[in-house]
């Protein structure tokens, strides 16, 4: 893995190739420029002298994790297009402190706004979230989600987790336990592109609860999520 670039150490170089690149986020770096933060988009541009990258996808400020960018139209419009159908597969890592009302299944509804910027899952199913997921117990009290989302819906994953009585841990906005970061990392991808296979795993290098021996062990069961979701 490369090292942070120091002008912004808001991610780290995963790894790169004529066609994408990928990074892994580090929490609290917002895509977008913030008052006096600088934005991702820009500061991975400007590290890699590459002005004309094109971002798969995005994470929200408090996620890590793993991001893809494309190097050209052509392998954009290909990403997004996988994307789209579902081929391009995200698989995402959460902790909580809160036994789930189930410890595996689908969370499915639609997402509408509610109070303070947050969003909550409705019963109805007209252009629904969809959200797939196992979980571990790791220790009293701390349970590990491996999660896979089938749509791209702004906070679904935090607020599948808040649905299943697990909101994350550090996640005020949705109700989670007061924590050093909001423990939600982007863990895996997995896709096509111009007939050769790629895979890419990034286990979490910040936050204290995801470095315990007990998640690395789980970790180190996890190796393959394609498999398991």
């Amino acid at each position: 893995m490369a090292p942070v670039f120091e002008e912004a150490a808001l991610f780290t170089l995963f790894e790169s190739t004529e066609h994408f690149i990928v990074v892994d986020k580090a929490p609290g770096a917002g895509f977008h420029r913030e008052d006096d933060a600088p934005a991702l988009i820009a500061a991975v541009r400007e590290a890699l002298h590459d002005p004309a990258l094109w971002p798969v996808h995005r994470l929200d400020k408090v996620t890590s994790g793993l991001m893809l960018f494309a190097r050209s139209a052509s392998a954009a419009r290909a990403l997004s297009e996988a994307l789209a159908e579902h081929s391009l597969r995200k698989y995402y890592l959460a902790l909580s402190d809160r036994s789930p009302a189930k410890k595996q299944g689908w969370v499915k509804g639609d997402m509408v706004k509610a109070r303070g910027g947050a969003w909550r899952l409705a019963h109805t199913h007209d252009n629904p979230a969809v959200t797939r997921f196992l979980s571990f117990s790791l220790a009293p009290k701390r349970r590990l989600f491996l999660l896979a989302p089938f749509t791209g819906r702004t906070h679904q994953l935090r607020v599948a987790m808040k649905s299943v009585s697990s909101p994350i841990l550090g996640d005020a906005l949705y109700g989670g336990t007061s924590a050093d970061r909001v423990y939600l990392h982007a863990y895996a991808l997995s896709f096509e592109l111009f007939g050769e296979r790629h895979r890419f795993v990034c286990p979490p290098s910040e936050g204290a609860e995801f470095l315990t021996p007990e998640c690395a062990a789980k970790l180190a069961e996890l190796s393959q999520p394609w498999d398991l979701l």
